[in-house]
Formats: C-alpha cells, sequence, structure tokens
C-alpha cells in the first residue's frame, strides 16, 4: 500500500510540477503579417516576470507615410520543453485613420537551442475611436533574437 501510494504521489507531482522554459530578459525581431503596409512589424519583448512580458510592435504603412503602434502584455505558459503558449491584451494607434484600438493575443512559441524564438499568433483587434470598422484580424509569424 506505501508503494502504490508512493508512485502515486511521484505521477501527482510530476503532473502538476512546471517544466518551465526561462523566458528570455529580451528579444527583438520581426513579425510578419498579412497587413496593407509593408507586412512585417518590427517587435520587440521585455520580461517583466517569471511568466510575464510587455511587447511592443511597430508597423511602417503606405509608403512609410502612416504608423502603427501596439503594445500588449502578456501571460506565459510552459506546453512542453521548448513550447510555450502565451496570451494578453493590449492597445495601439494607427496614424492613418487616427484610431485607438484595443487588442488581444493568443499564440505558441518555440524556443530553438540557438537564441532564436519562432512564433505563430492571432491577434484581434478592435477599433476604440473613429473610423470604427468591427473587428480586425491579424494573424502572424514572428522571429525573433533572444538576449
Amino acid at each position: 500500500m506505501r508503494k502504490i501510494f508512493l508512485v502515486f504521489l511521484g505521477l501527482f507531482l510530476t503532473l502538476f510540477s512546471v517544466n518551465a522554459q526561462e523566458v528570455s530578459d529580451h528579444t527583438i525581431g520581426l513579425r510578419f503579417n498579412q497587413s496593407t503596409g509593408l507586412g512585417a512589424e518590427i517587435s520587440y519583448q521585455k520580461k517583466m516576470s517569471a511568466k510575464n512580458r510587455f511587447e511592443v510592435n511597430v508597423e511602417l504603412k503606405n509608403k512609410f507615410s502612416d504608423l502603427k503602434g501596439t503594445g500588449l502584455y502578456q501571460w506565459i505558459w510552459n506546453l512542453e520543453d521548448q513550447f510555450n503558449w502565451y496570451a494578453g491584451f493590449g492597445a495601439g494607434y494607427e496614424s492613418e485613420y487616427s484610431t485607438l484600438f484595443g487588442a488581444g493575443v493568443l499564440g505558441i512559441e518555440y524556443h530553438f537551442k540557438a537564441p532564436i524564438l519562432i512564433s505563430v499568433e492571432y491577434r484581434p483587434e478592435v477599433a476604440l475611436t473613429r473610423n470604427y470598422n468591427g473587428l480586425g484580424r491579424n494573424f502572424a509569424l514572428a522571429v525573433r533574437y533572444q538576449f
């Protein structure tokens, strides 16, 4: 009976232990999306705690005449060794329409042995001011350098 208890205790602790992939202090790279601009945003992430980070994205649109900036706060959960998934929310500004918008994010990322991070994410955006046109969808692939 004692051995069975120890086996179940070991399994329980294994299931609920966190095999955390360390979140990098900083990452910088490109976030490729299907927008009407260059199709890429400059992306920077800053670690806030072991399981949270802040992300800033800047995109130049319409032959560099318009700017879109987004800031997101994210929570990160470990899936498996080098896989994480994350979710968060934030806001941004798009100069083309002088619009403030709210944004959410849901994604999955893979940390390579080299200091490279690759992620696939979905970011819905809702205009909060002028030129409201419903829900904007933004799917992207991001490649970032971790340091």
